[in-house]
């Protein structure tokens, strides 16, 4: 009887132990599911992004085998449909980058104000009343811009600038930053609101104001979160499709004029891919060369804005 009461403590911890480890391997093996599903949510940006670029490079490799990338890049027209077929990109580069920075003129110093005073000054009822209002702005579809900057913003401009065509990259241009505002006014207020806020209170300390604070403070220590809001502002104006097709007029025109119409990489896309060309042509495979250049230019916007925020992260 003592031998077997004895040996009833000891089985005791024994199944306790086991029943421990039990969990450790049911939780362990729960912890590498959820890591593989993570991994492979991952993942899949990155085989998109390789899928996208195989896309784009095996095309146009079968582009340039019969137009000379010189040419390509040097020539001064953009005639692909026509019987004496230029293939110049810089003239829808041109249109592409003159209406980007129209955008980025109004979207990046209006974004950060807002985001400055939503951050730095305004009350709690209005921040929470503004944000969902930047975000409802963010969310109207493309198209609505388009037909809201030629039917009432071109003809406003009309009437200030005498002469003005119905399609201009001016028009487009000022409604695409507006479209703009909330990416960038939304970003750049978080990194600002993740400043610590013993730097504010040093400031404070000091003597300076709010907005000596917030624009020798906060701003500087937030830069490289407004940088990645300008980034991503940016690569949205580059990017843009609808409302340059129905505002800008989609005229292969060789400008930085943003009073006149022209045409831009992502319009002409939309307007072959939505033509009669047989699929192979040569007409049909500039869209690729003229994403893959699309893609081409974000990427070097993207390189420097890492870089940018490379360095300011280092400085503060």
């Amino acid at each position: 009887m003592s031998a077997v009461a004895s040996s009833v403590p000891s089985l005791l911890p024994g199944g306790a132990n086991s029943k421990r480890l039990e969990r450790r391997l049911t939780r362990h093996i729960k912890e590498r599911v959820i890591e593989s599903v993570l991994f492979l949510a991952a993942l899949v940006s990155v085989l998109t992004t390789v899928g996208i670029m195989y896309v784009l490079i095996k095309e146009s490799v079968v582009f340039f085998q019969h137009v000379s990338i010189v040419d390509f890049l040097t020539d001064t027209q953009w005639t692909p449909l026509f019987d004496d077929a230029h293939f110049g990109i810089m003239v829808l580069l041109s249109g592409t980058l003159t209406s980007s920075l129209v955008a980025l003129a109004i979207a990046i110093p209006l974004g950060t104000i807002i985001a400055i005073y939503l951050s730095e000054f305004a009350p709690f009822v209005v921040r929470e009343v503004a944000k969902p209002f930047l975000e409802l702005l963010g969310g109207i579809p493309t198209i609505v811009y388009g037909y809201f900057a030629l039917l009432f913003v071109s003809p406003i401009l009309q009437t200030l600038i005498p002469g003005l065509p119905g399609f201009s990259l001016l028009a487009a241009g000022i409604v695409m930053g507006i479209m703009i505002i909330p990416y960038v006014s939304s970003i750049a207020e978080d990194a600002m609101r993740a400043v610590p806020m013993h730097l504010r209170e040093g400031s404070y300390a000091m003597g300076a104001t709010r907005f000596q604070t917030a624009i020798k403070v906060v701003v500087p220590a937030a830069f490289s979160g407004i940088a990645s809001a300008y980034i991503l502002g940016i690569s949205r104006a580059v990017g843009e499709t609808m409302i340059l097709a129905v505002a800008a007029g989609m005229q292969p025109n060789l400008t930085f004029n943003p009073l006149e119409p022209a045409a831009t990489i992502t319009a002409y896309i939309v307007q072959v891919a939505l033509g009669d060309l047989p699929h192979g042509s040569i007409g049909y495979q500039t869209i690729f060369a003229a994403g893959l250049t699309l893609m081409l230019l974000t990427l070097v916007f993207n390189i420097l804005g890492h870089m940018l925020r490379k360095k300011f992260r280092e400085a503060y």
